[in-house]
Protein backbone atom coordinates (compact mmCIF):
# COMPACT_ATOMS: atom_id res chain seq x y z
CA UNK A 1 0.00 0.00 0.00
CA UNK A 2 1.06 3.70 -0.67
CA UNK A 3 0.80 5.43 2.39
CA UNK A 4 -0.78 8.48 2.46
CA UNK A 5 -1.76 9.53 5.71
CA UNK A 6 -2.09 8.53 9.73
CA UNK A 7 -5.46 8.36 11.12
CA UNK A 8 -6.14 8.24 14.74
CA UNK A 9 -9.63 7.49 16.26
CA UNK A 10 -9.44 7.73 19.93
CA UNK A 11 -11.93 7.65 22.84
CA UNK A 12 -11.06 9.29 26.35
CA UNK A 13 -12.92 9.14 29.65
CA UNK A 14 -12.54 10.15 33.17
CA UNK A 15 -11.87 14.02 32.28
CA UNK A 16 -12.91 16.60 34.04
CA UNK A 17 -17.07 17.47 33.22
CA UNK A 18 -15.87 21.32 33.45
CA UNK A 19 -13.08 20.89 31.14
CA UNK A 20 -15.41 19.08 28.31
CA UNK A 21 -17.61 21.89 28.94
CA UNK A 22 -15.27 24.64 28.06
CA UNK A 23 -15.67 25.60 24.71
CA UNK A 24 -12.45 28.11 25.16
CA UNK A 25 -10.66 25.32 26.76
CA UNK A 26 -11.42 22.85 23.71
CA UNK A 27 -10.54 25.53 21.35
CA UNK A 28 -6.80 26.45 23.36
CA UNK A 29 -6.16 22.19 23.59
CA UNK A 30 -6.77 22.22 19.66
CA UNK A 31 -4.28 25.08 18.81
CA UNK A 32 -1.60 23.93 21.30
CA UNK A 33 -2.37 20.14 19.66
CA UNK A 34 -1.68 21.31 16.32
CA UNK A 35 1.17 22.98 17.11
CA UNK A 36 2.67 20.36 18.88
CA UNK A 37 1.76 17.73 15.44
CA UNK A 38 3.59 20.20 13.97
CA UNK A 39 0.34 21.00 11.97
CA UNK A 40 -0.58 24.13 10.23
CA UNK A 41 -4.49 25.64 10.88
CA UNK A 42 -6.51 26.68 7.81
CA UNK A 43 -9.72 27.01 10.20
CA UNK A 44 -11.44 26.25 13.48
CA UNK A 45 -15.02 25.69 14.24
CA UNK A 46 -15.90 25.41 18.03
CA UNK A 47 -19.63 24.57 18.49
CA UNK A 48 -21.44 24.72 22.52
CA UNK A 49 -24.49 22.75 22.68
CA UNK A 50 -26.92 22.85 25.32
CA UNK A 51 -27.40 21.96 28.27
CA UNK A 52 -23.60 20.48 27.96
CA UNK A 53 -21.00 19.13 25.32
CA UNK A 54 -18.88 20.70 22.79
CA UNK A 55 -18.14 20.04 19.06
CA UNK A 56 -14.84 21.11 17.39
CA UNK A 57 -13.37 20.89 14.64
CA UNK A 58 -9.90 22.11 12.95
CA UNK A 59 -9.44 22.26 9.06
CA UNK A 60 -5.05 21.67 8.58
CA UNK A 61 -3.17 21.95 5.71
CA UNK A 62 -2.51 17.90 7.20
CA UNK A 63 -6.09 17.30 7.13
CA UNK A 64 -8.39 17.77 10.19
CA UNK A 65 -8.92 17.13 14.09
CA UNK A 66 -12.39 16.70 15.25
CA UNK A 67 -12.94 15.85 18.96
CA UNK A 68 -17.23 15.93 20.43
CA UNK A 69 -17.18 15.78 24.23
CA UNK A 70 -20.24 14.19 26.51
CA UNK A 71 -18.94 15.84 30.23
CA UNK A 72 -21.27 14.45 32.04
CA UNK A 73 -20.02 11.50 30.83
CA UNK A 74 -16.66 12.80 31.51
CA UNK A 75 -15.91 11.42 28.10
CA UNK A 76 -14.05 12.78 24.75
CA UNK A 77 -13.99 11.23 21.37
CA UNK A 78 -11.14 12.39 18.58
CA UNK A 79 -10.15 11.93 15.24
CA UNK A 80 -6.74 13.01 13.78
CA UNK A 81 -5.94 12.25 10.10
CA UNK A 82 -2.45 13.90 9.47
CA UNK A 83 -1.47 13.18 5.52
CA UNK A 84 2.10 14.04 4.82
CA UNK A 85 3.75 15.82 7.19
CA UNK A 86 3.38 16.14 11.04
CA UNK A 87 3.16 14.47 14.03
CA UNK A 88 -0.47 13.13 15.15
CA UNK A 89 0.84 11.09 17.82
CA UNK A 90 2.00 14.47 19.63
CA UNK A 91 -0.99 16.17 18.62
CA UNK A 92 -3.32 13.54 20.93
CA UNK A 93 -0.81 13.48 23.82
CA UNK A 94 -1.19 17.40 24.45
CA UNK A 95 -5.42 16.87 23.90
CA UNK A 96 -5.22 13.86 26.41
CA UNK A 97 -3.01 15.96 28.85
CA UNK A 98 -5.01 19.39 28.45
CA UNK A 99 -8.32 17.61 29.10
CA UNK A 100 -7.34 15.31 31.47
CA UNK A 101 -8.23 11.88 31.17
CA UNK A 102 -7.15 9.38 33.10
CA UNK A 103 -7.84 6.86 30.41
CA UNK A 104 -8.05 6.59 26.58
CA UNK A 105 -7.47 3.76 23.60
CA UNK A 106 -6.68 5.09 20.11
CA UNK A 107 -7.09 3.12 16.83
CA UNK A 108 -4.48 3.41 14.52
CA UNK A 109 -5.18 3.16 10.86
CA UNK A 110 -2.46 3.77 7.66
CA UNK A 111 -4.61 5.73 5.05
CA UNK A 112 -3.30 4.95 1.27
CA UNK A 113 -4.21 2.84 -1.68
CA UNK A 114 -3.29 -0.41 -3.32
CA UNK A 115 0.26 -0.10 -5.06
CA UNK A 116 0.49 -1.54 -8.88
CA UNK A 117 1.31 -5.30 -8.13
CA UNK A 118 -0.40 -5.22 -4.99
CA UNK A 119 -4.13 -5.11 -6.08
CA UNK A 120 -4.99 -7.50 -2.70
CA UNK A 121 -3.44 -4.61 0.06
CA UNK A 122 -5.90 -3.93 2.34
CA UNK A 123 -6.86 0.12 3.08
CA UNK A 124 -6.32 0.09 5.82
CA UNK A 125 -4.70 -1.84 9.16
CA UNK A 126 -5.71 -1.48 12.62
CA UNK A 127 -3.81 -1.38 16.02
CA UNK A 128 -5.50 -0.82 19.12
CA UNK A 129 -3.87 0.56 22.18
CA UNK A 130 -4.59 1.20 25.65
CA UNK A 131 -3.33 3.83 27.70
CA UNK A 132 -3.66 5.12 31.15
CA UNK A 133 -2.55 8.14 32.85
CA UNK A 134 -3.78 7.33 36.33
Amino acid sequence: MAKLGTHLIVDAWQAPADLLNDPERIRRALLDGIAAGEATLIDMCVHQFSPHGVTATATLAESHIAIHTWPELGYFAADLFFCGRGKPEEALKLLVTALQAKHYETRDFTRGYPTPGNPEATYSSQENLQHSLV
